[in-house]
């Protein structure tokens, strides 16, 4: 059962854990807007000083979280029920998890900086195409977890995830890395890695965020 039970009616009261929430919404809606302009960036690099301006919205990701922490932390001192306070301890926990990506897509955004002008996939091109396009929707898909606390949805992702997300990565990162899939030079093979481990790192914290639905508290983050 959800740890969220209740959490519209207890979030949508003029409250700060409802405004604590509603920053939250808007911080994983504009972490999944920076996600998607960094691949752009990356599949098709703009400009230096778009990119380099791409990365400064990470900042507006920490400000967020912040003022997520201290709400929560100023609502917790002025007196809150129990279920206020997993509640409020879980919205922390999600907001780690989104800043966290924020963090992952400015890395891209570095590699985007790095490499050489463009990558030629090769015969890994599928490959990249399939995992990029997994963790696109499943943000998406997350997103509307969260906001409609779907269970159902939430259980899907979690068991996908390994299959989907994990082993795609861990395999195109294993034939880089013994040499069974060559790239041309060692800097595009390097990005590559690094590419595919930055996503499958933003699939990761998307599962945690889903499991804040679905799993108790102490086993948010985990297998349920």
């Amino acid at each position: 059962m959800s740890i969220f039970n209740d959490i519209i009616k207890i979030w949508k009261s003029d409250s700060l854990l409802s405004q604590a929430w509603d920053d939250s919404i808007a911080m994983l809606k504009l972490s999944h807007e920076i996600f998607l302009k960094s691949l752009e960036s990356f599949n098709s690099p703009e400009s230096l000083k778009e990119i380099k301006a791409l990365k400064k919205e990470d900042r507006k990701i920490n400000d967020y979280q912040m003022t997520v922490r201290r709400k929560v932390l100023t609502h917790f001192s002025i007196g809150a029920s129990a279920r206020e306070v997993t509640n409020g301890l879980v919205l922390v926990d999600m907001v780690v998890d989104i800043e966290r990506i924020g963090d992952y897509c400015k890395n891209i955004s570095d590699l985007t900086l790095m490499k050489e002008s463009s990558i030629n996939f090769g015969e890994l091109s599928d490959e990249i195409s399939k995992i990029e396009e997994e963790v696109k929707s499943r943000f998406s898909s997350t997103i509307e977890v969260i906001e409609n606390q779907d269970e159902d949805l939430a259980y899907t992702l979690q068991d996908k995830y390994r299959k989907a997300i994990s082993t795609v990565s861990d395999n195109i990162v294993s034939d880089i890395v013994s040499g069974k899939t060559k790239l041309g030079s060692q800097s595009k093979s390097a990005a590559l890695v690094l590419y595919v481990r930055y996503l499958k790192r933003i699939g990761a914290h998307l599962k945690n965020i889903t499991s804040t639905v679905v799993n108790a508290y102490d086993r948010i983050g985990y297998e349920r």
